[in-house]
């Protein structure tokens, strides 16, 4: 019974070593000369210049949620076409109907002006 699971437990313990390998290959081989720009804190491509609790602009959270909605969207594409055929025309039916309201919202959202940046 457990003879089943050495494979699994062979996998992890080799990828366990391979990542500890590479950081301990890294840190003796690396060289290490920390200065000021190196310590700075740095996020999102420019330097901190305030508190990190300062507010941010709705238009960053509309992008991300499309993001979310057309990346679900690709996640439910997949299977609906693999099973395409068993399905019919109902299914067919079924995701275009789906892929019209994605549509709508995107268009909605569009003519917010969700999309335009500064």
């Amino acid at each position: 019974m457990l003879a089943n699971y050495f494979p699994i437990l062979l996998f992890i313990v080799v990828g366990l070593g391979v990542g500890a390998v590479a950081v301990s290959v890294g840190k003796v081989l690396a060289p290490h000369k920390p200065y000021d720009d190196k310590l700075a804190p740095y996020e999102c491509g420019f330097e901190a210049f305030e508190d990190s609790r300062m507010k941010f602009d709705v238009r960053y959270y509309l992008v991300a949620i499309l993001f979310i909605i057309f990346d679900l969207e690709i996640a439910f594409l997949f299977p609906w076409a693999i099973v395409l055929d068993e399905i019919g025309a109902f299914g067919f039916w079924a995701m275009m109907g789906f892929l019209a309201v994605l549509v709508v919202g995107f268009i909605y959202e569009w003519k917010k002006g969700a999309l335009e940046w500064e």
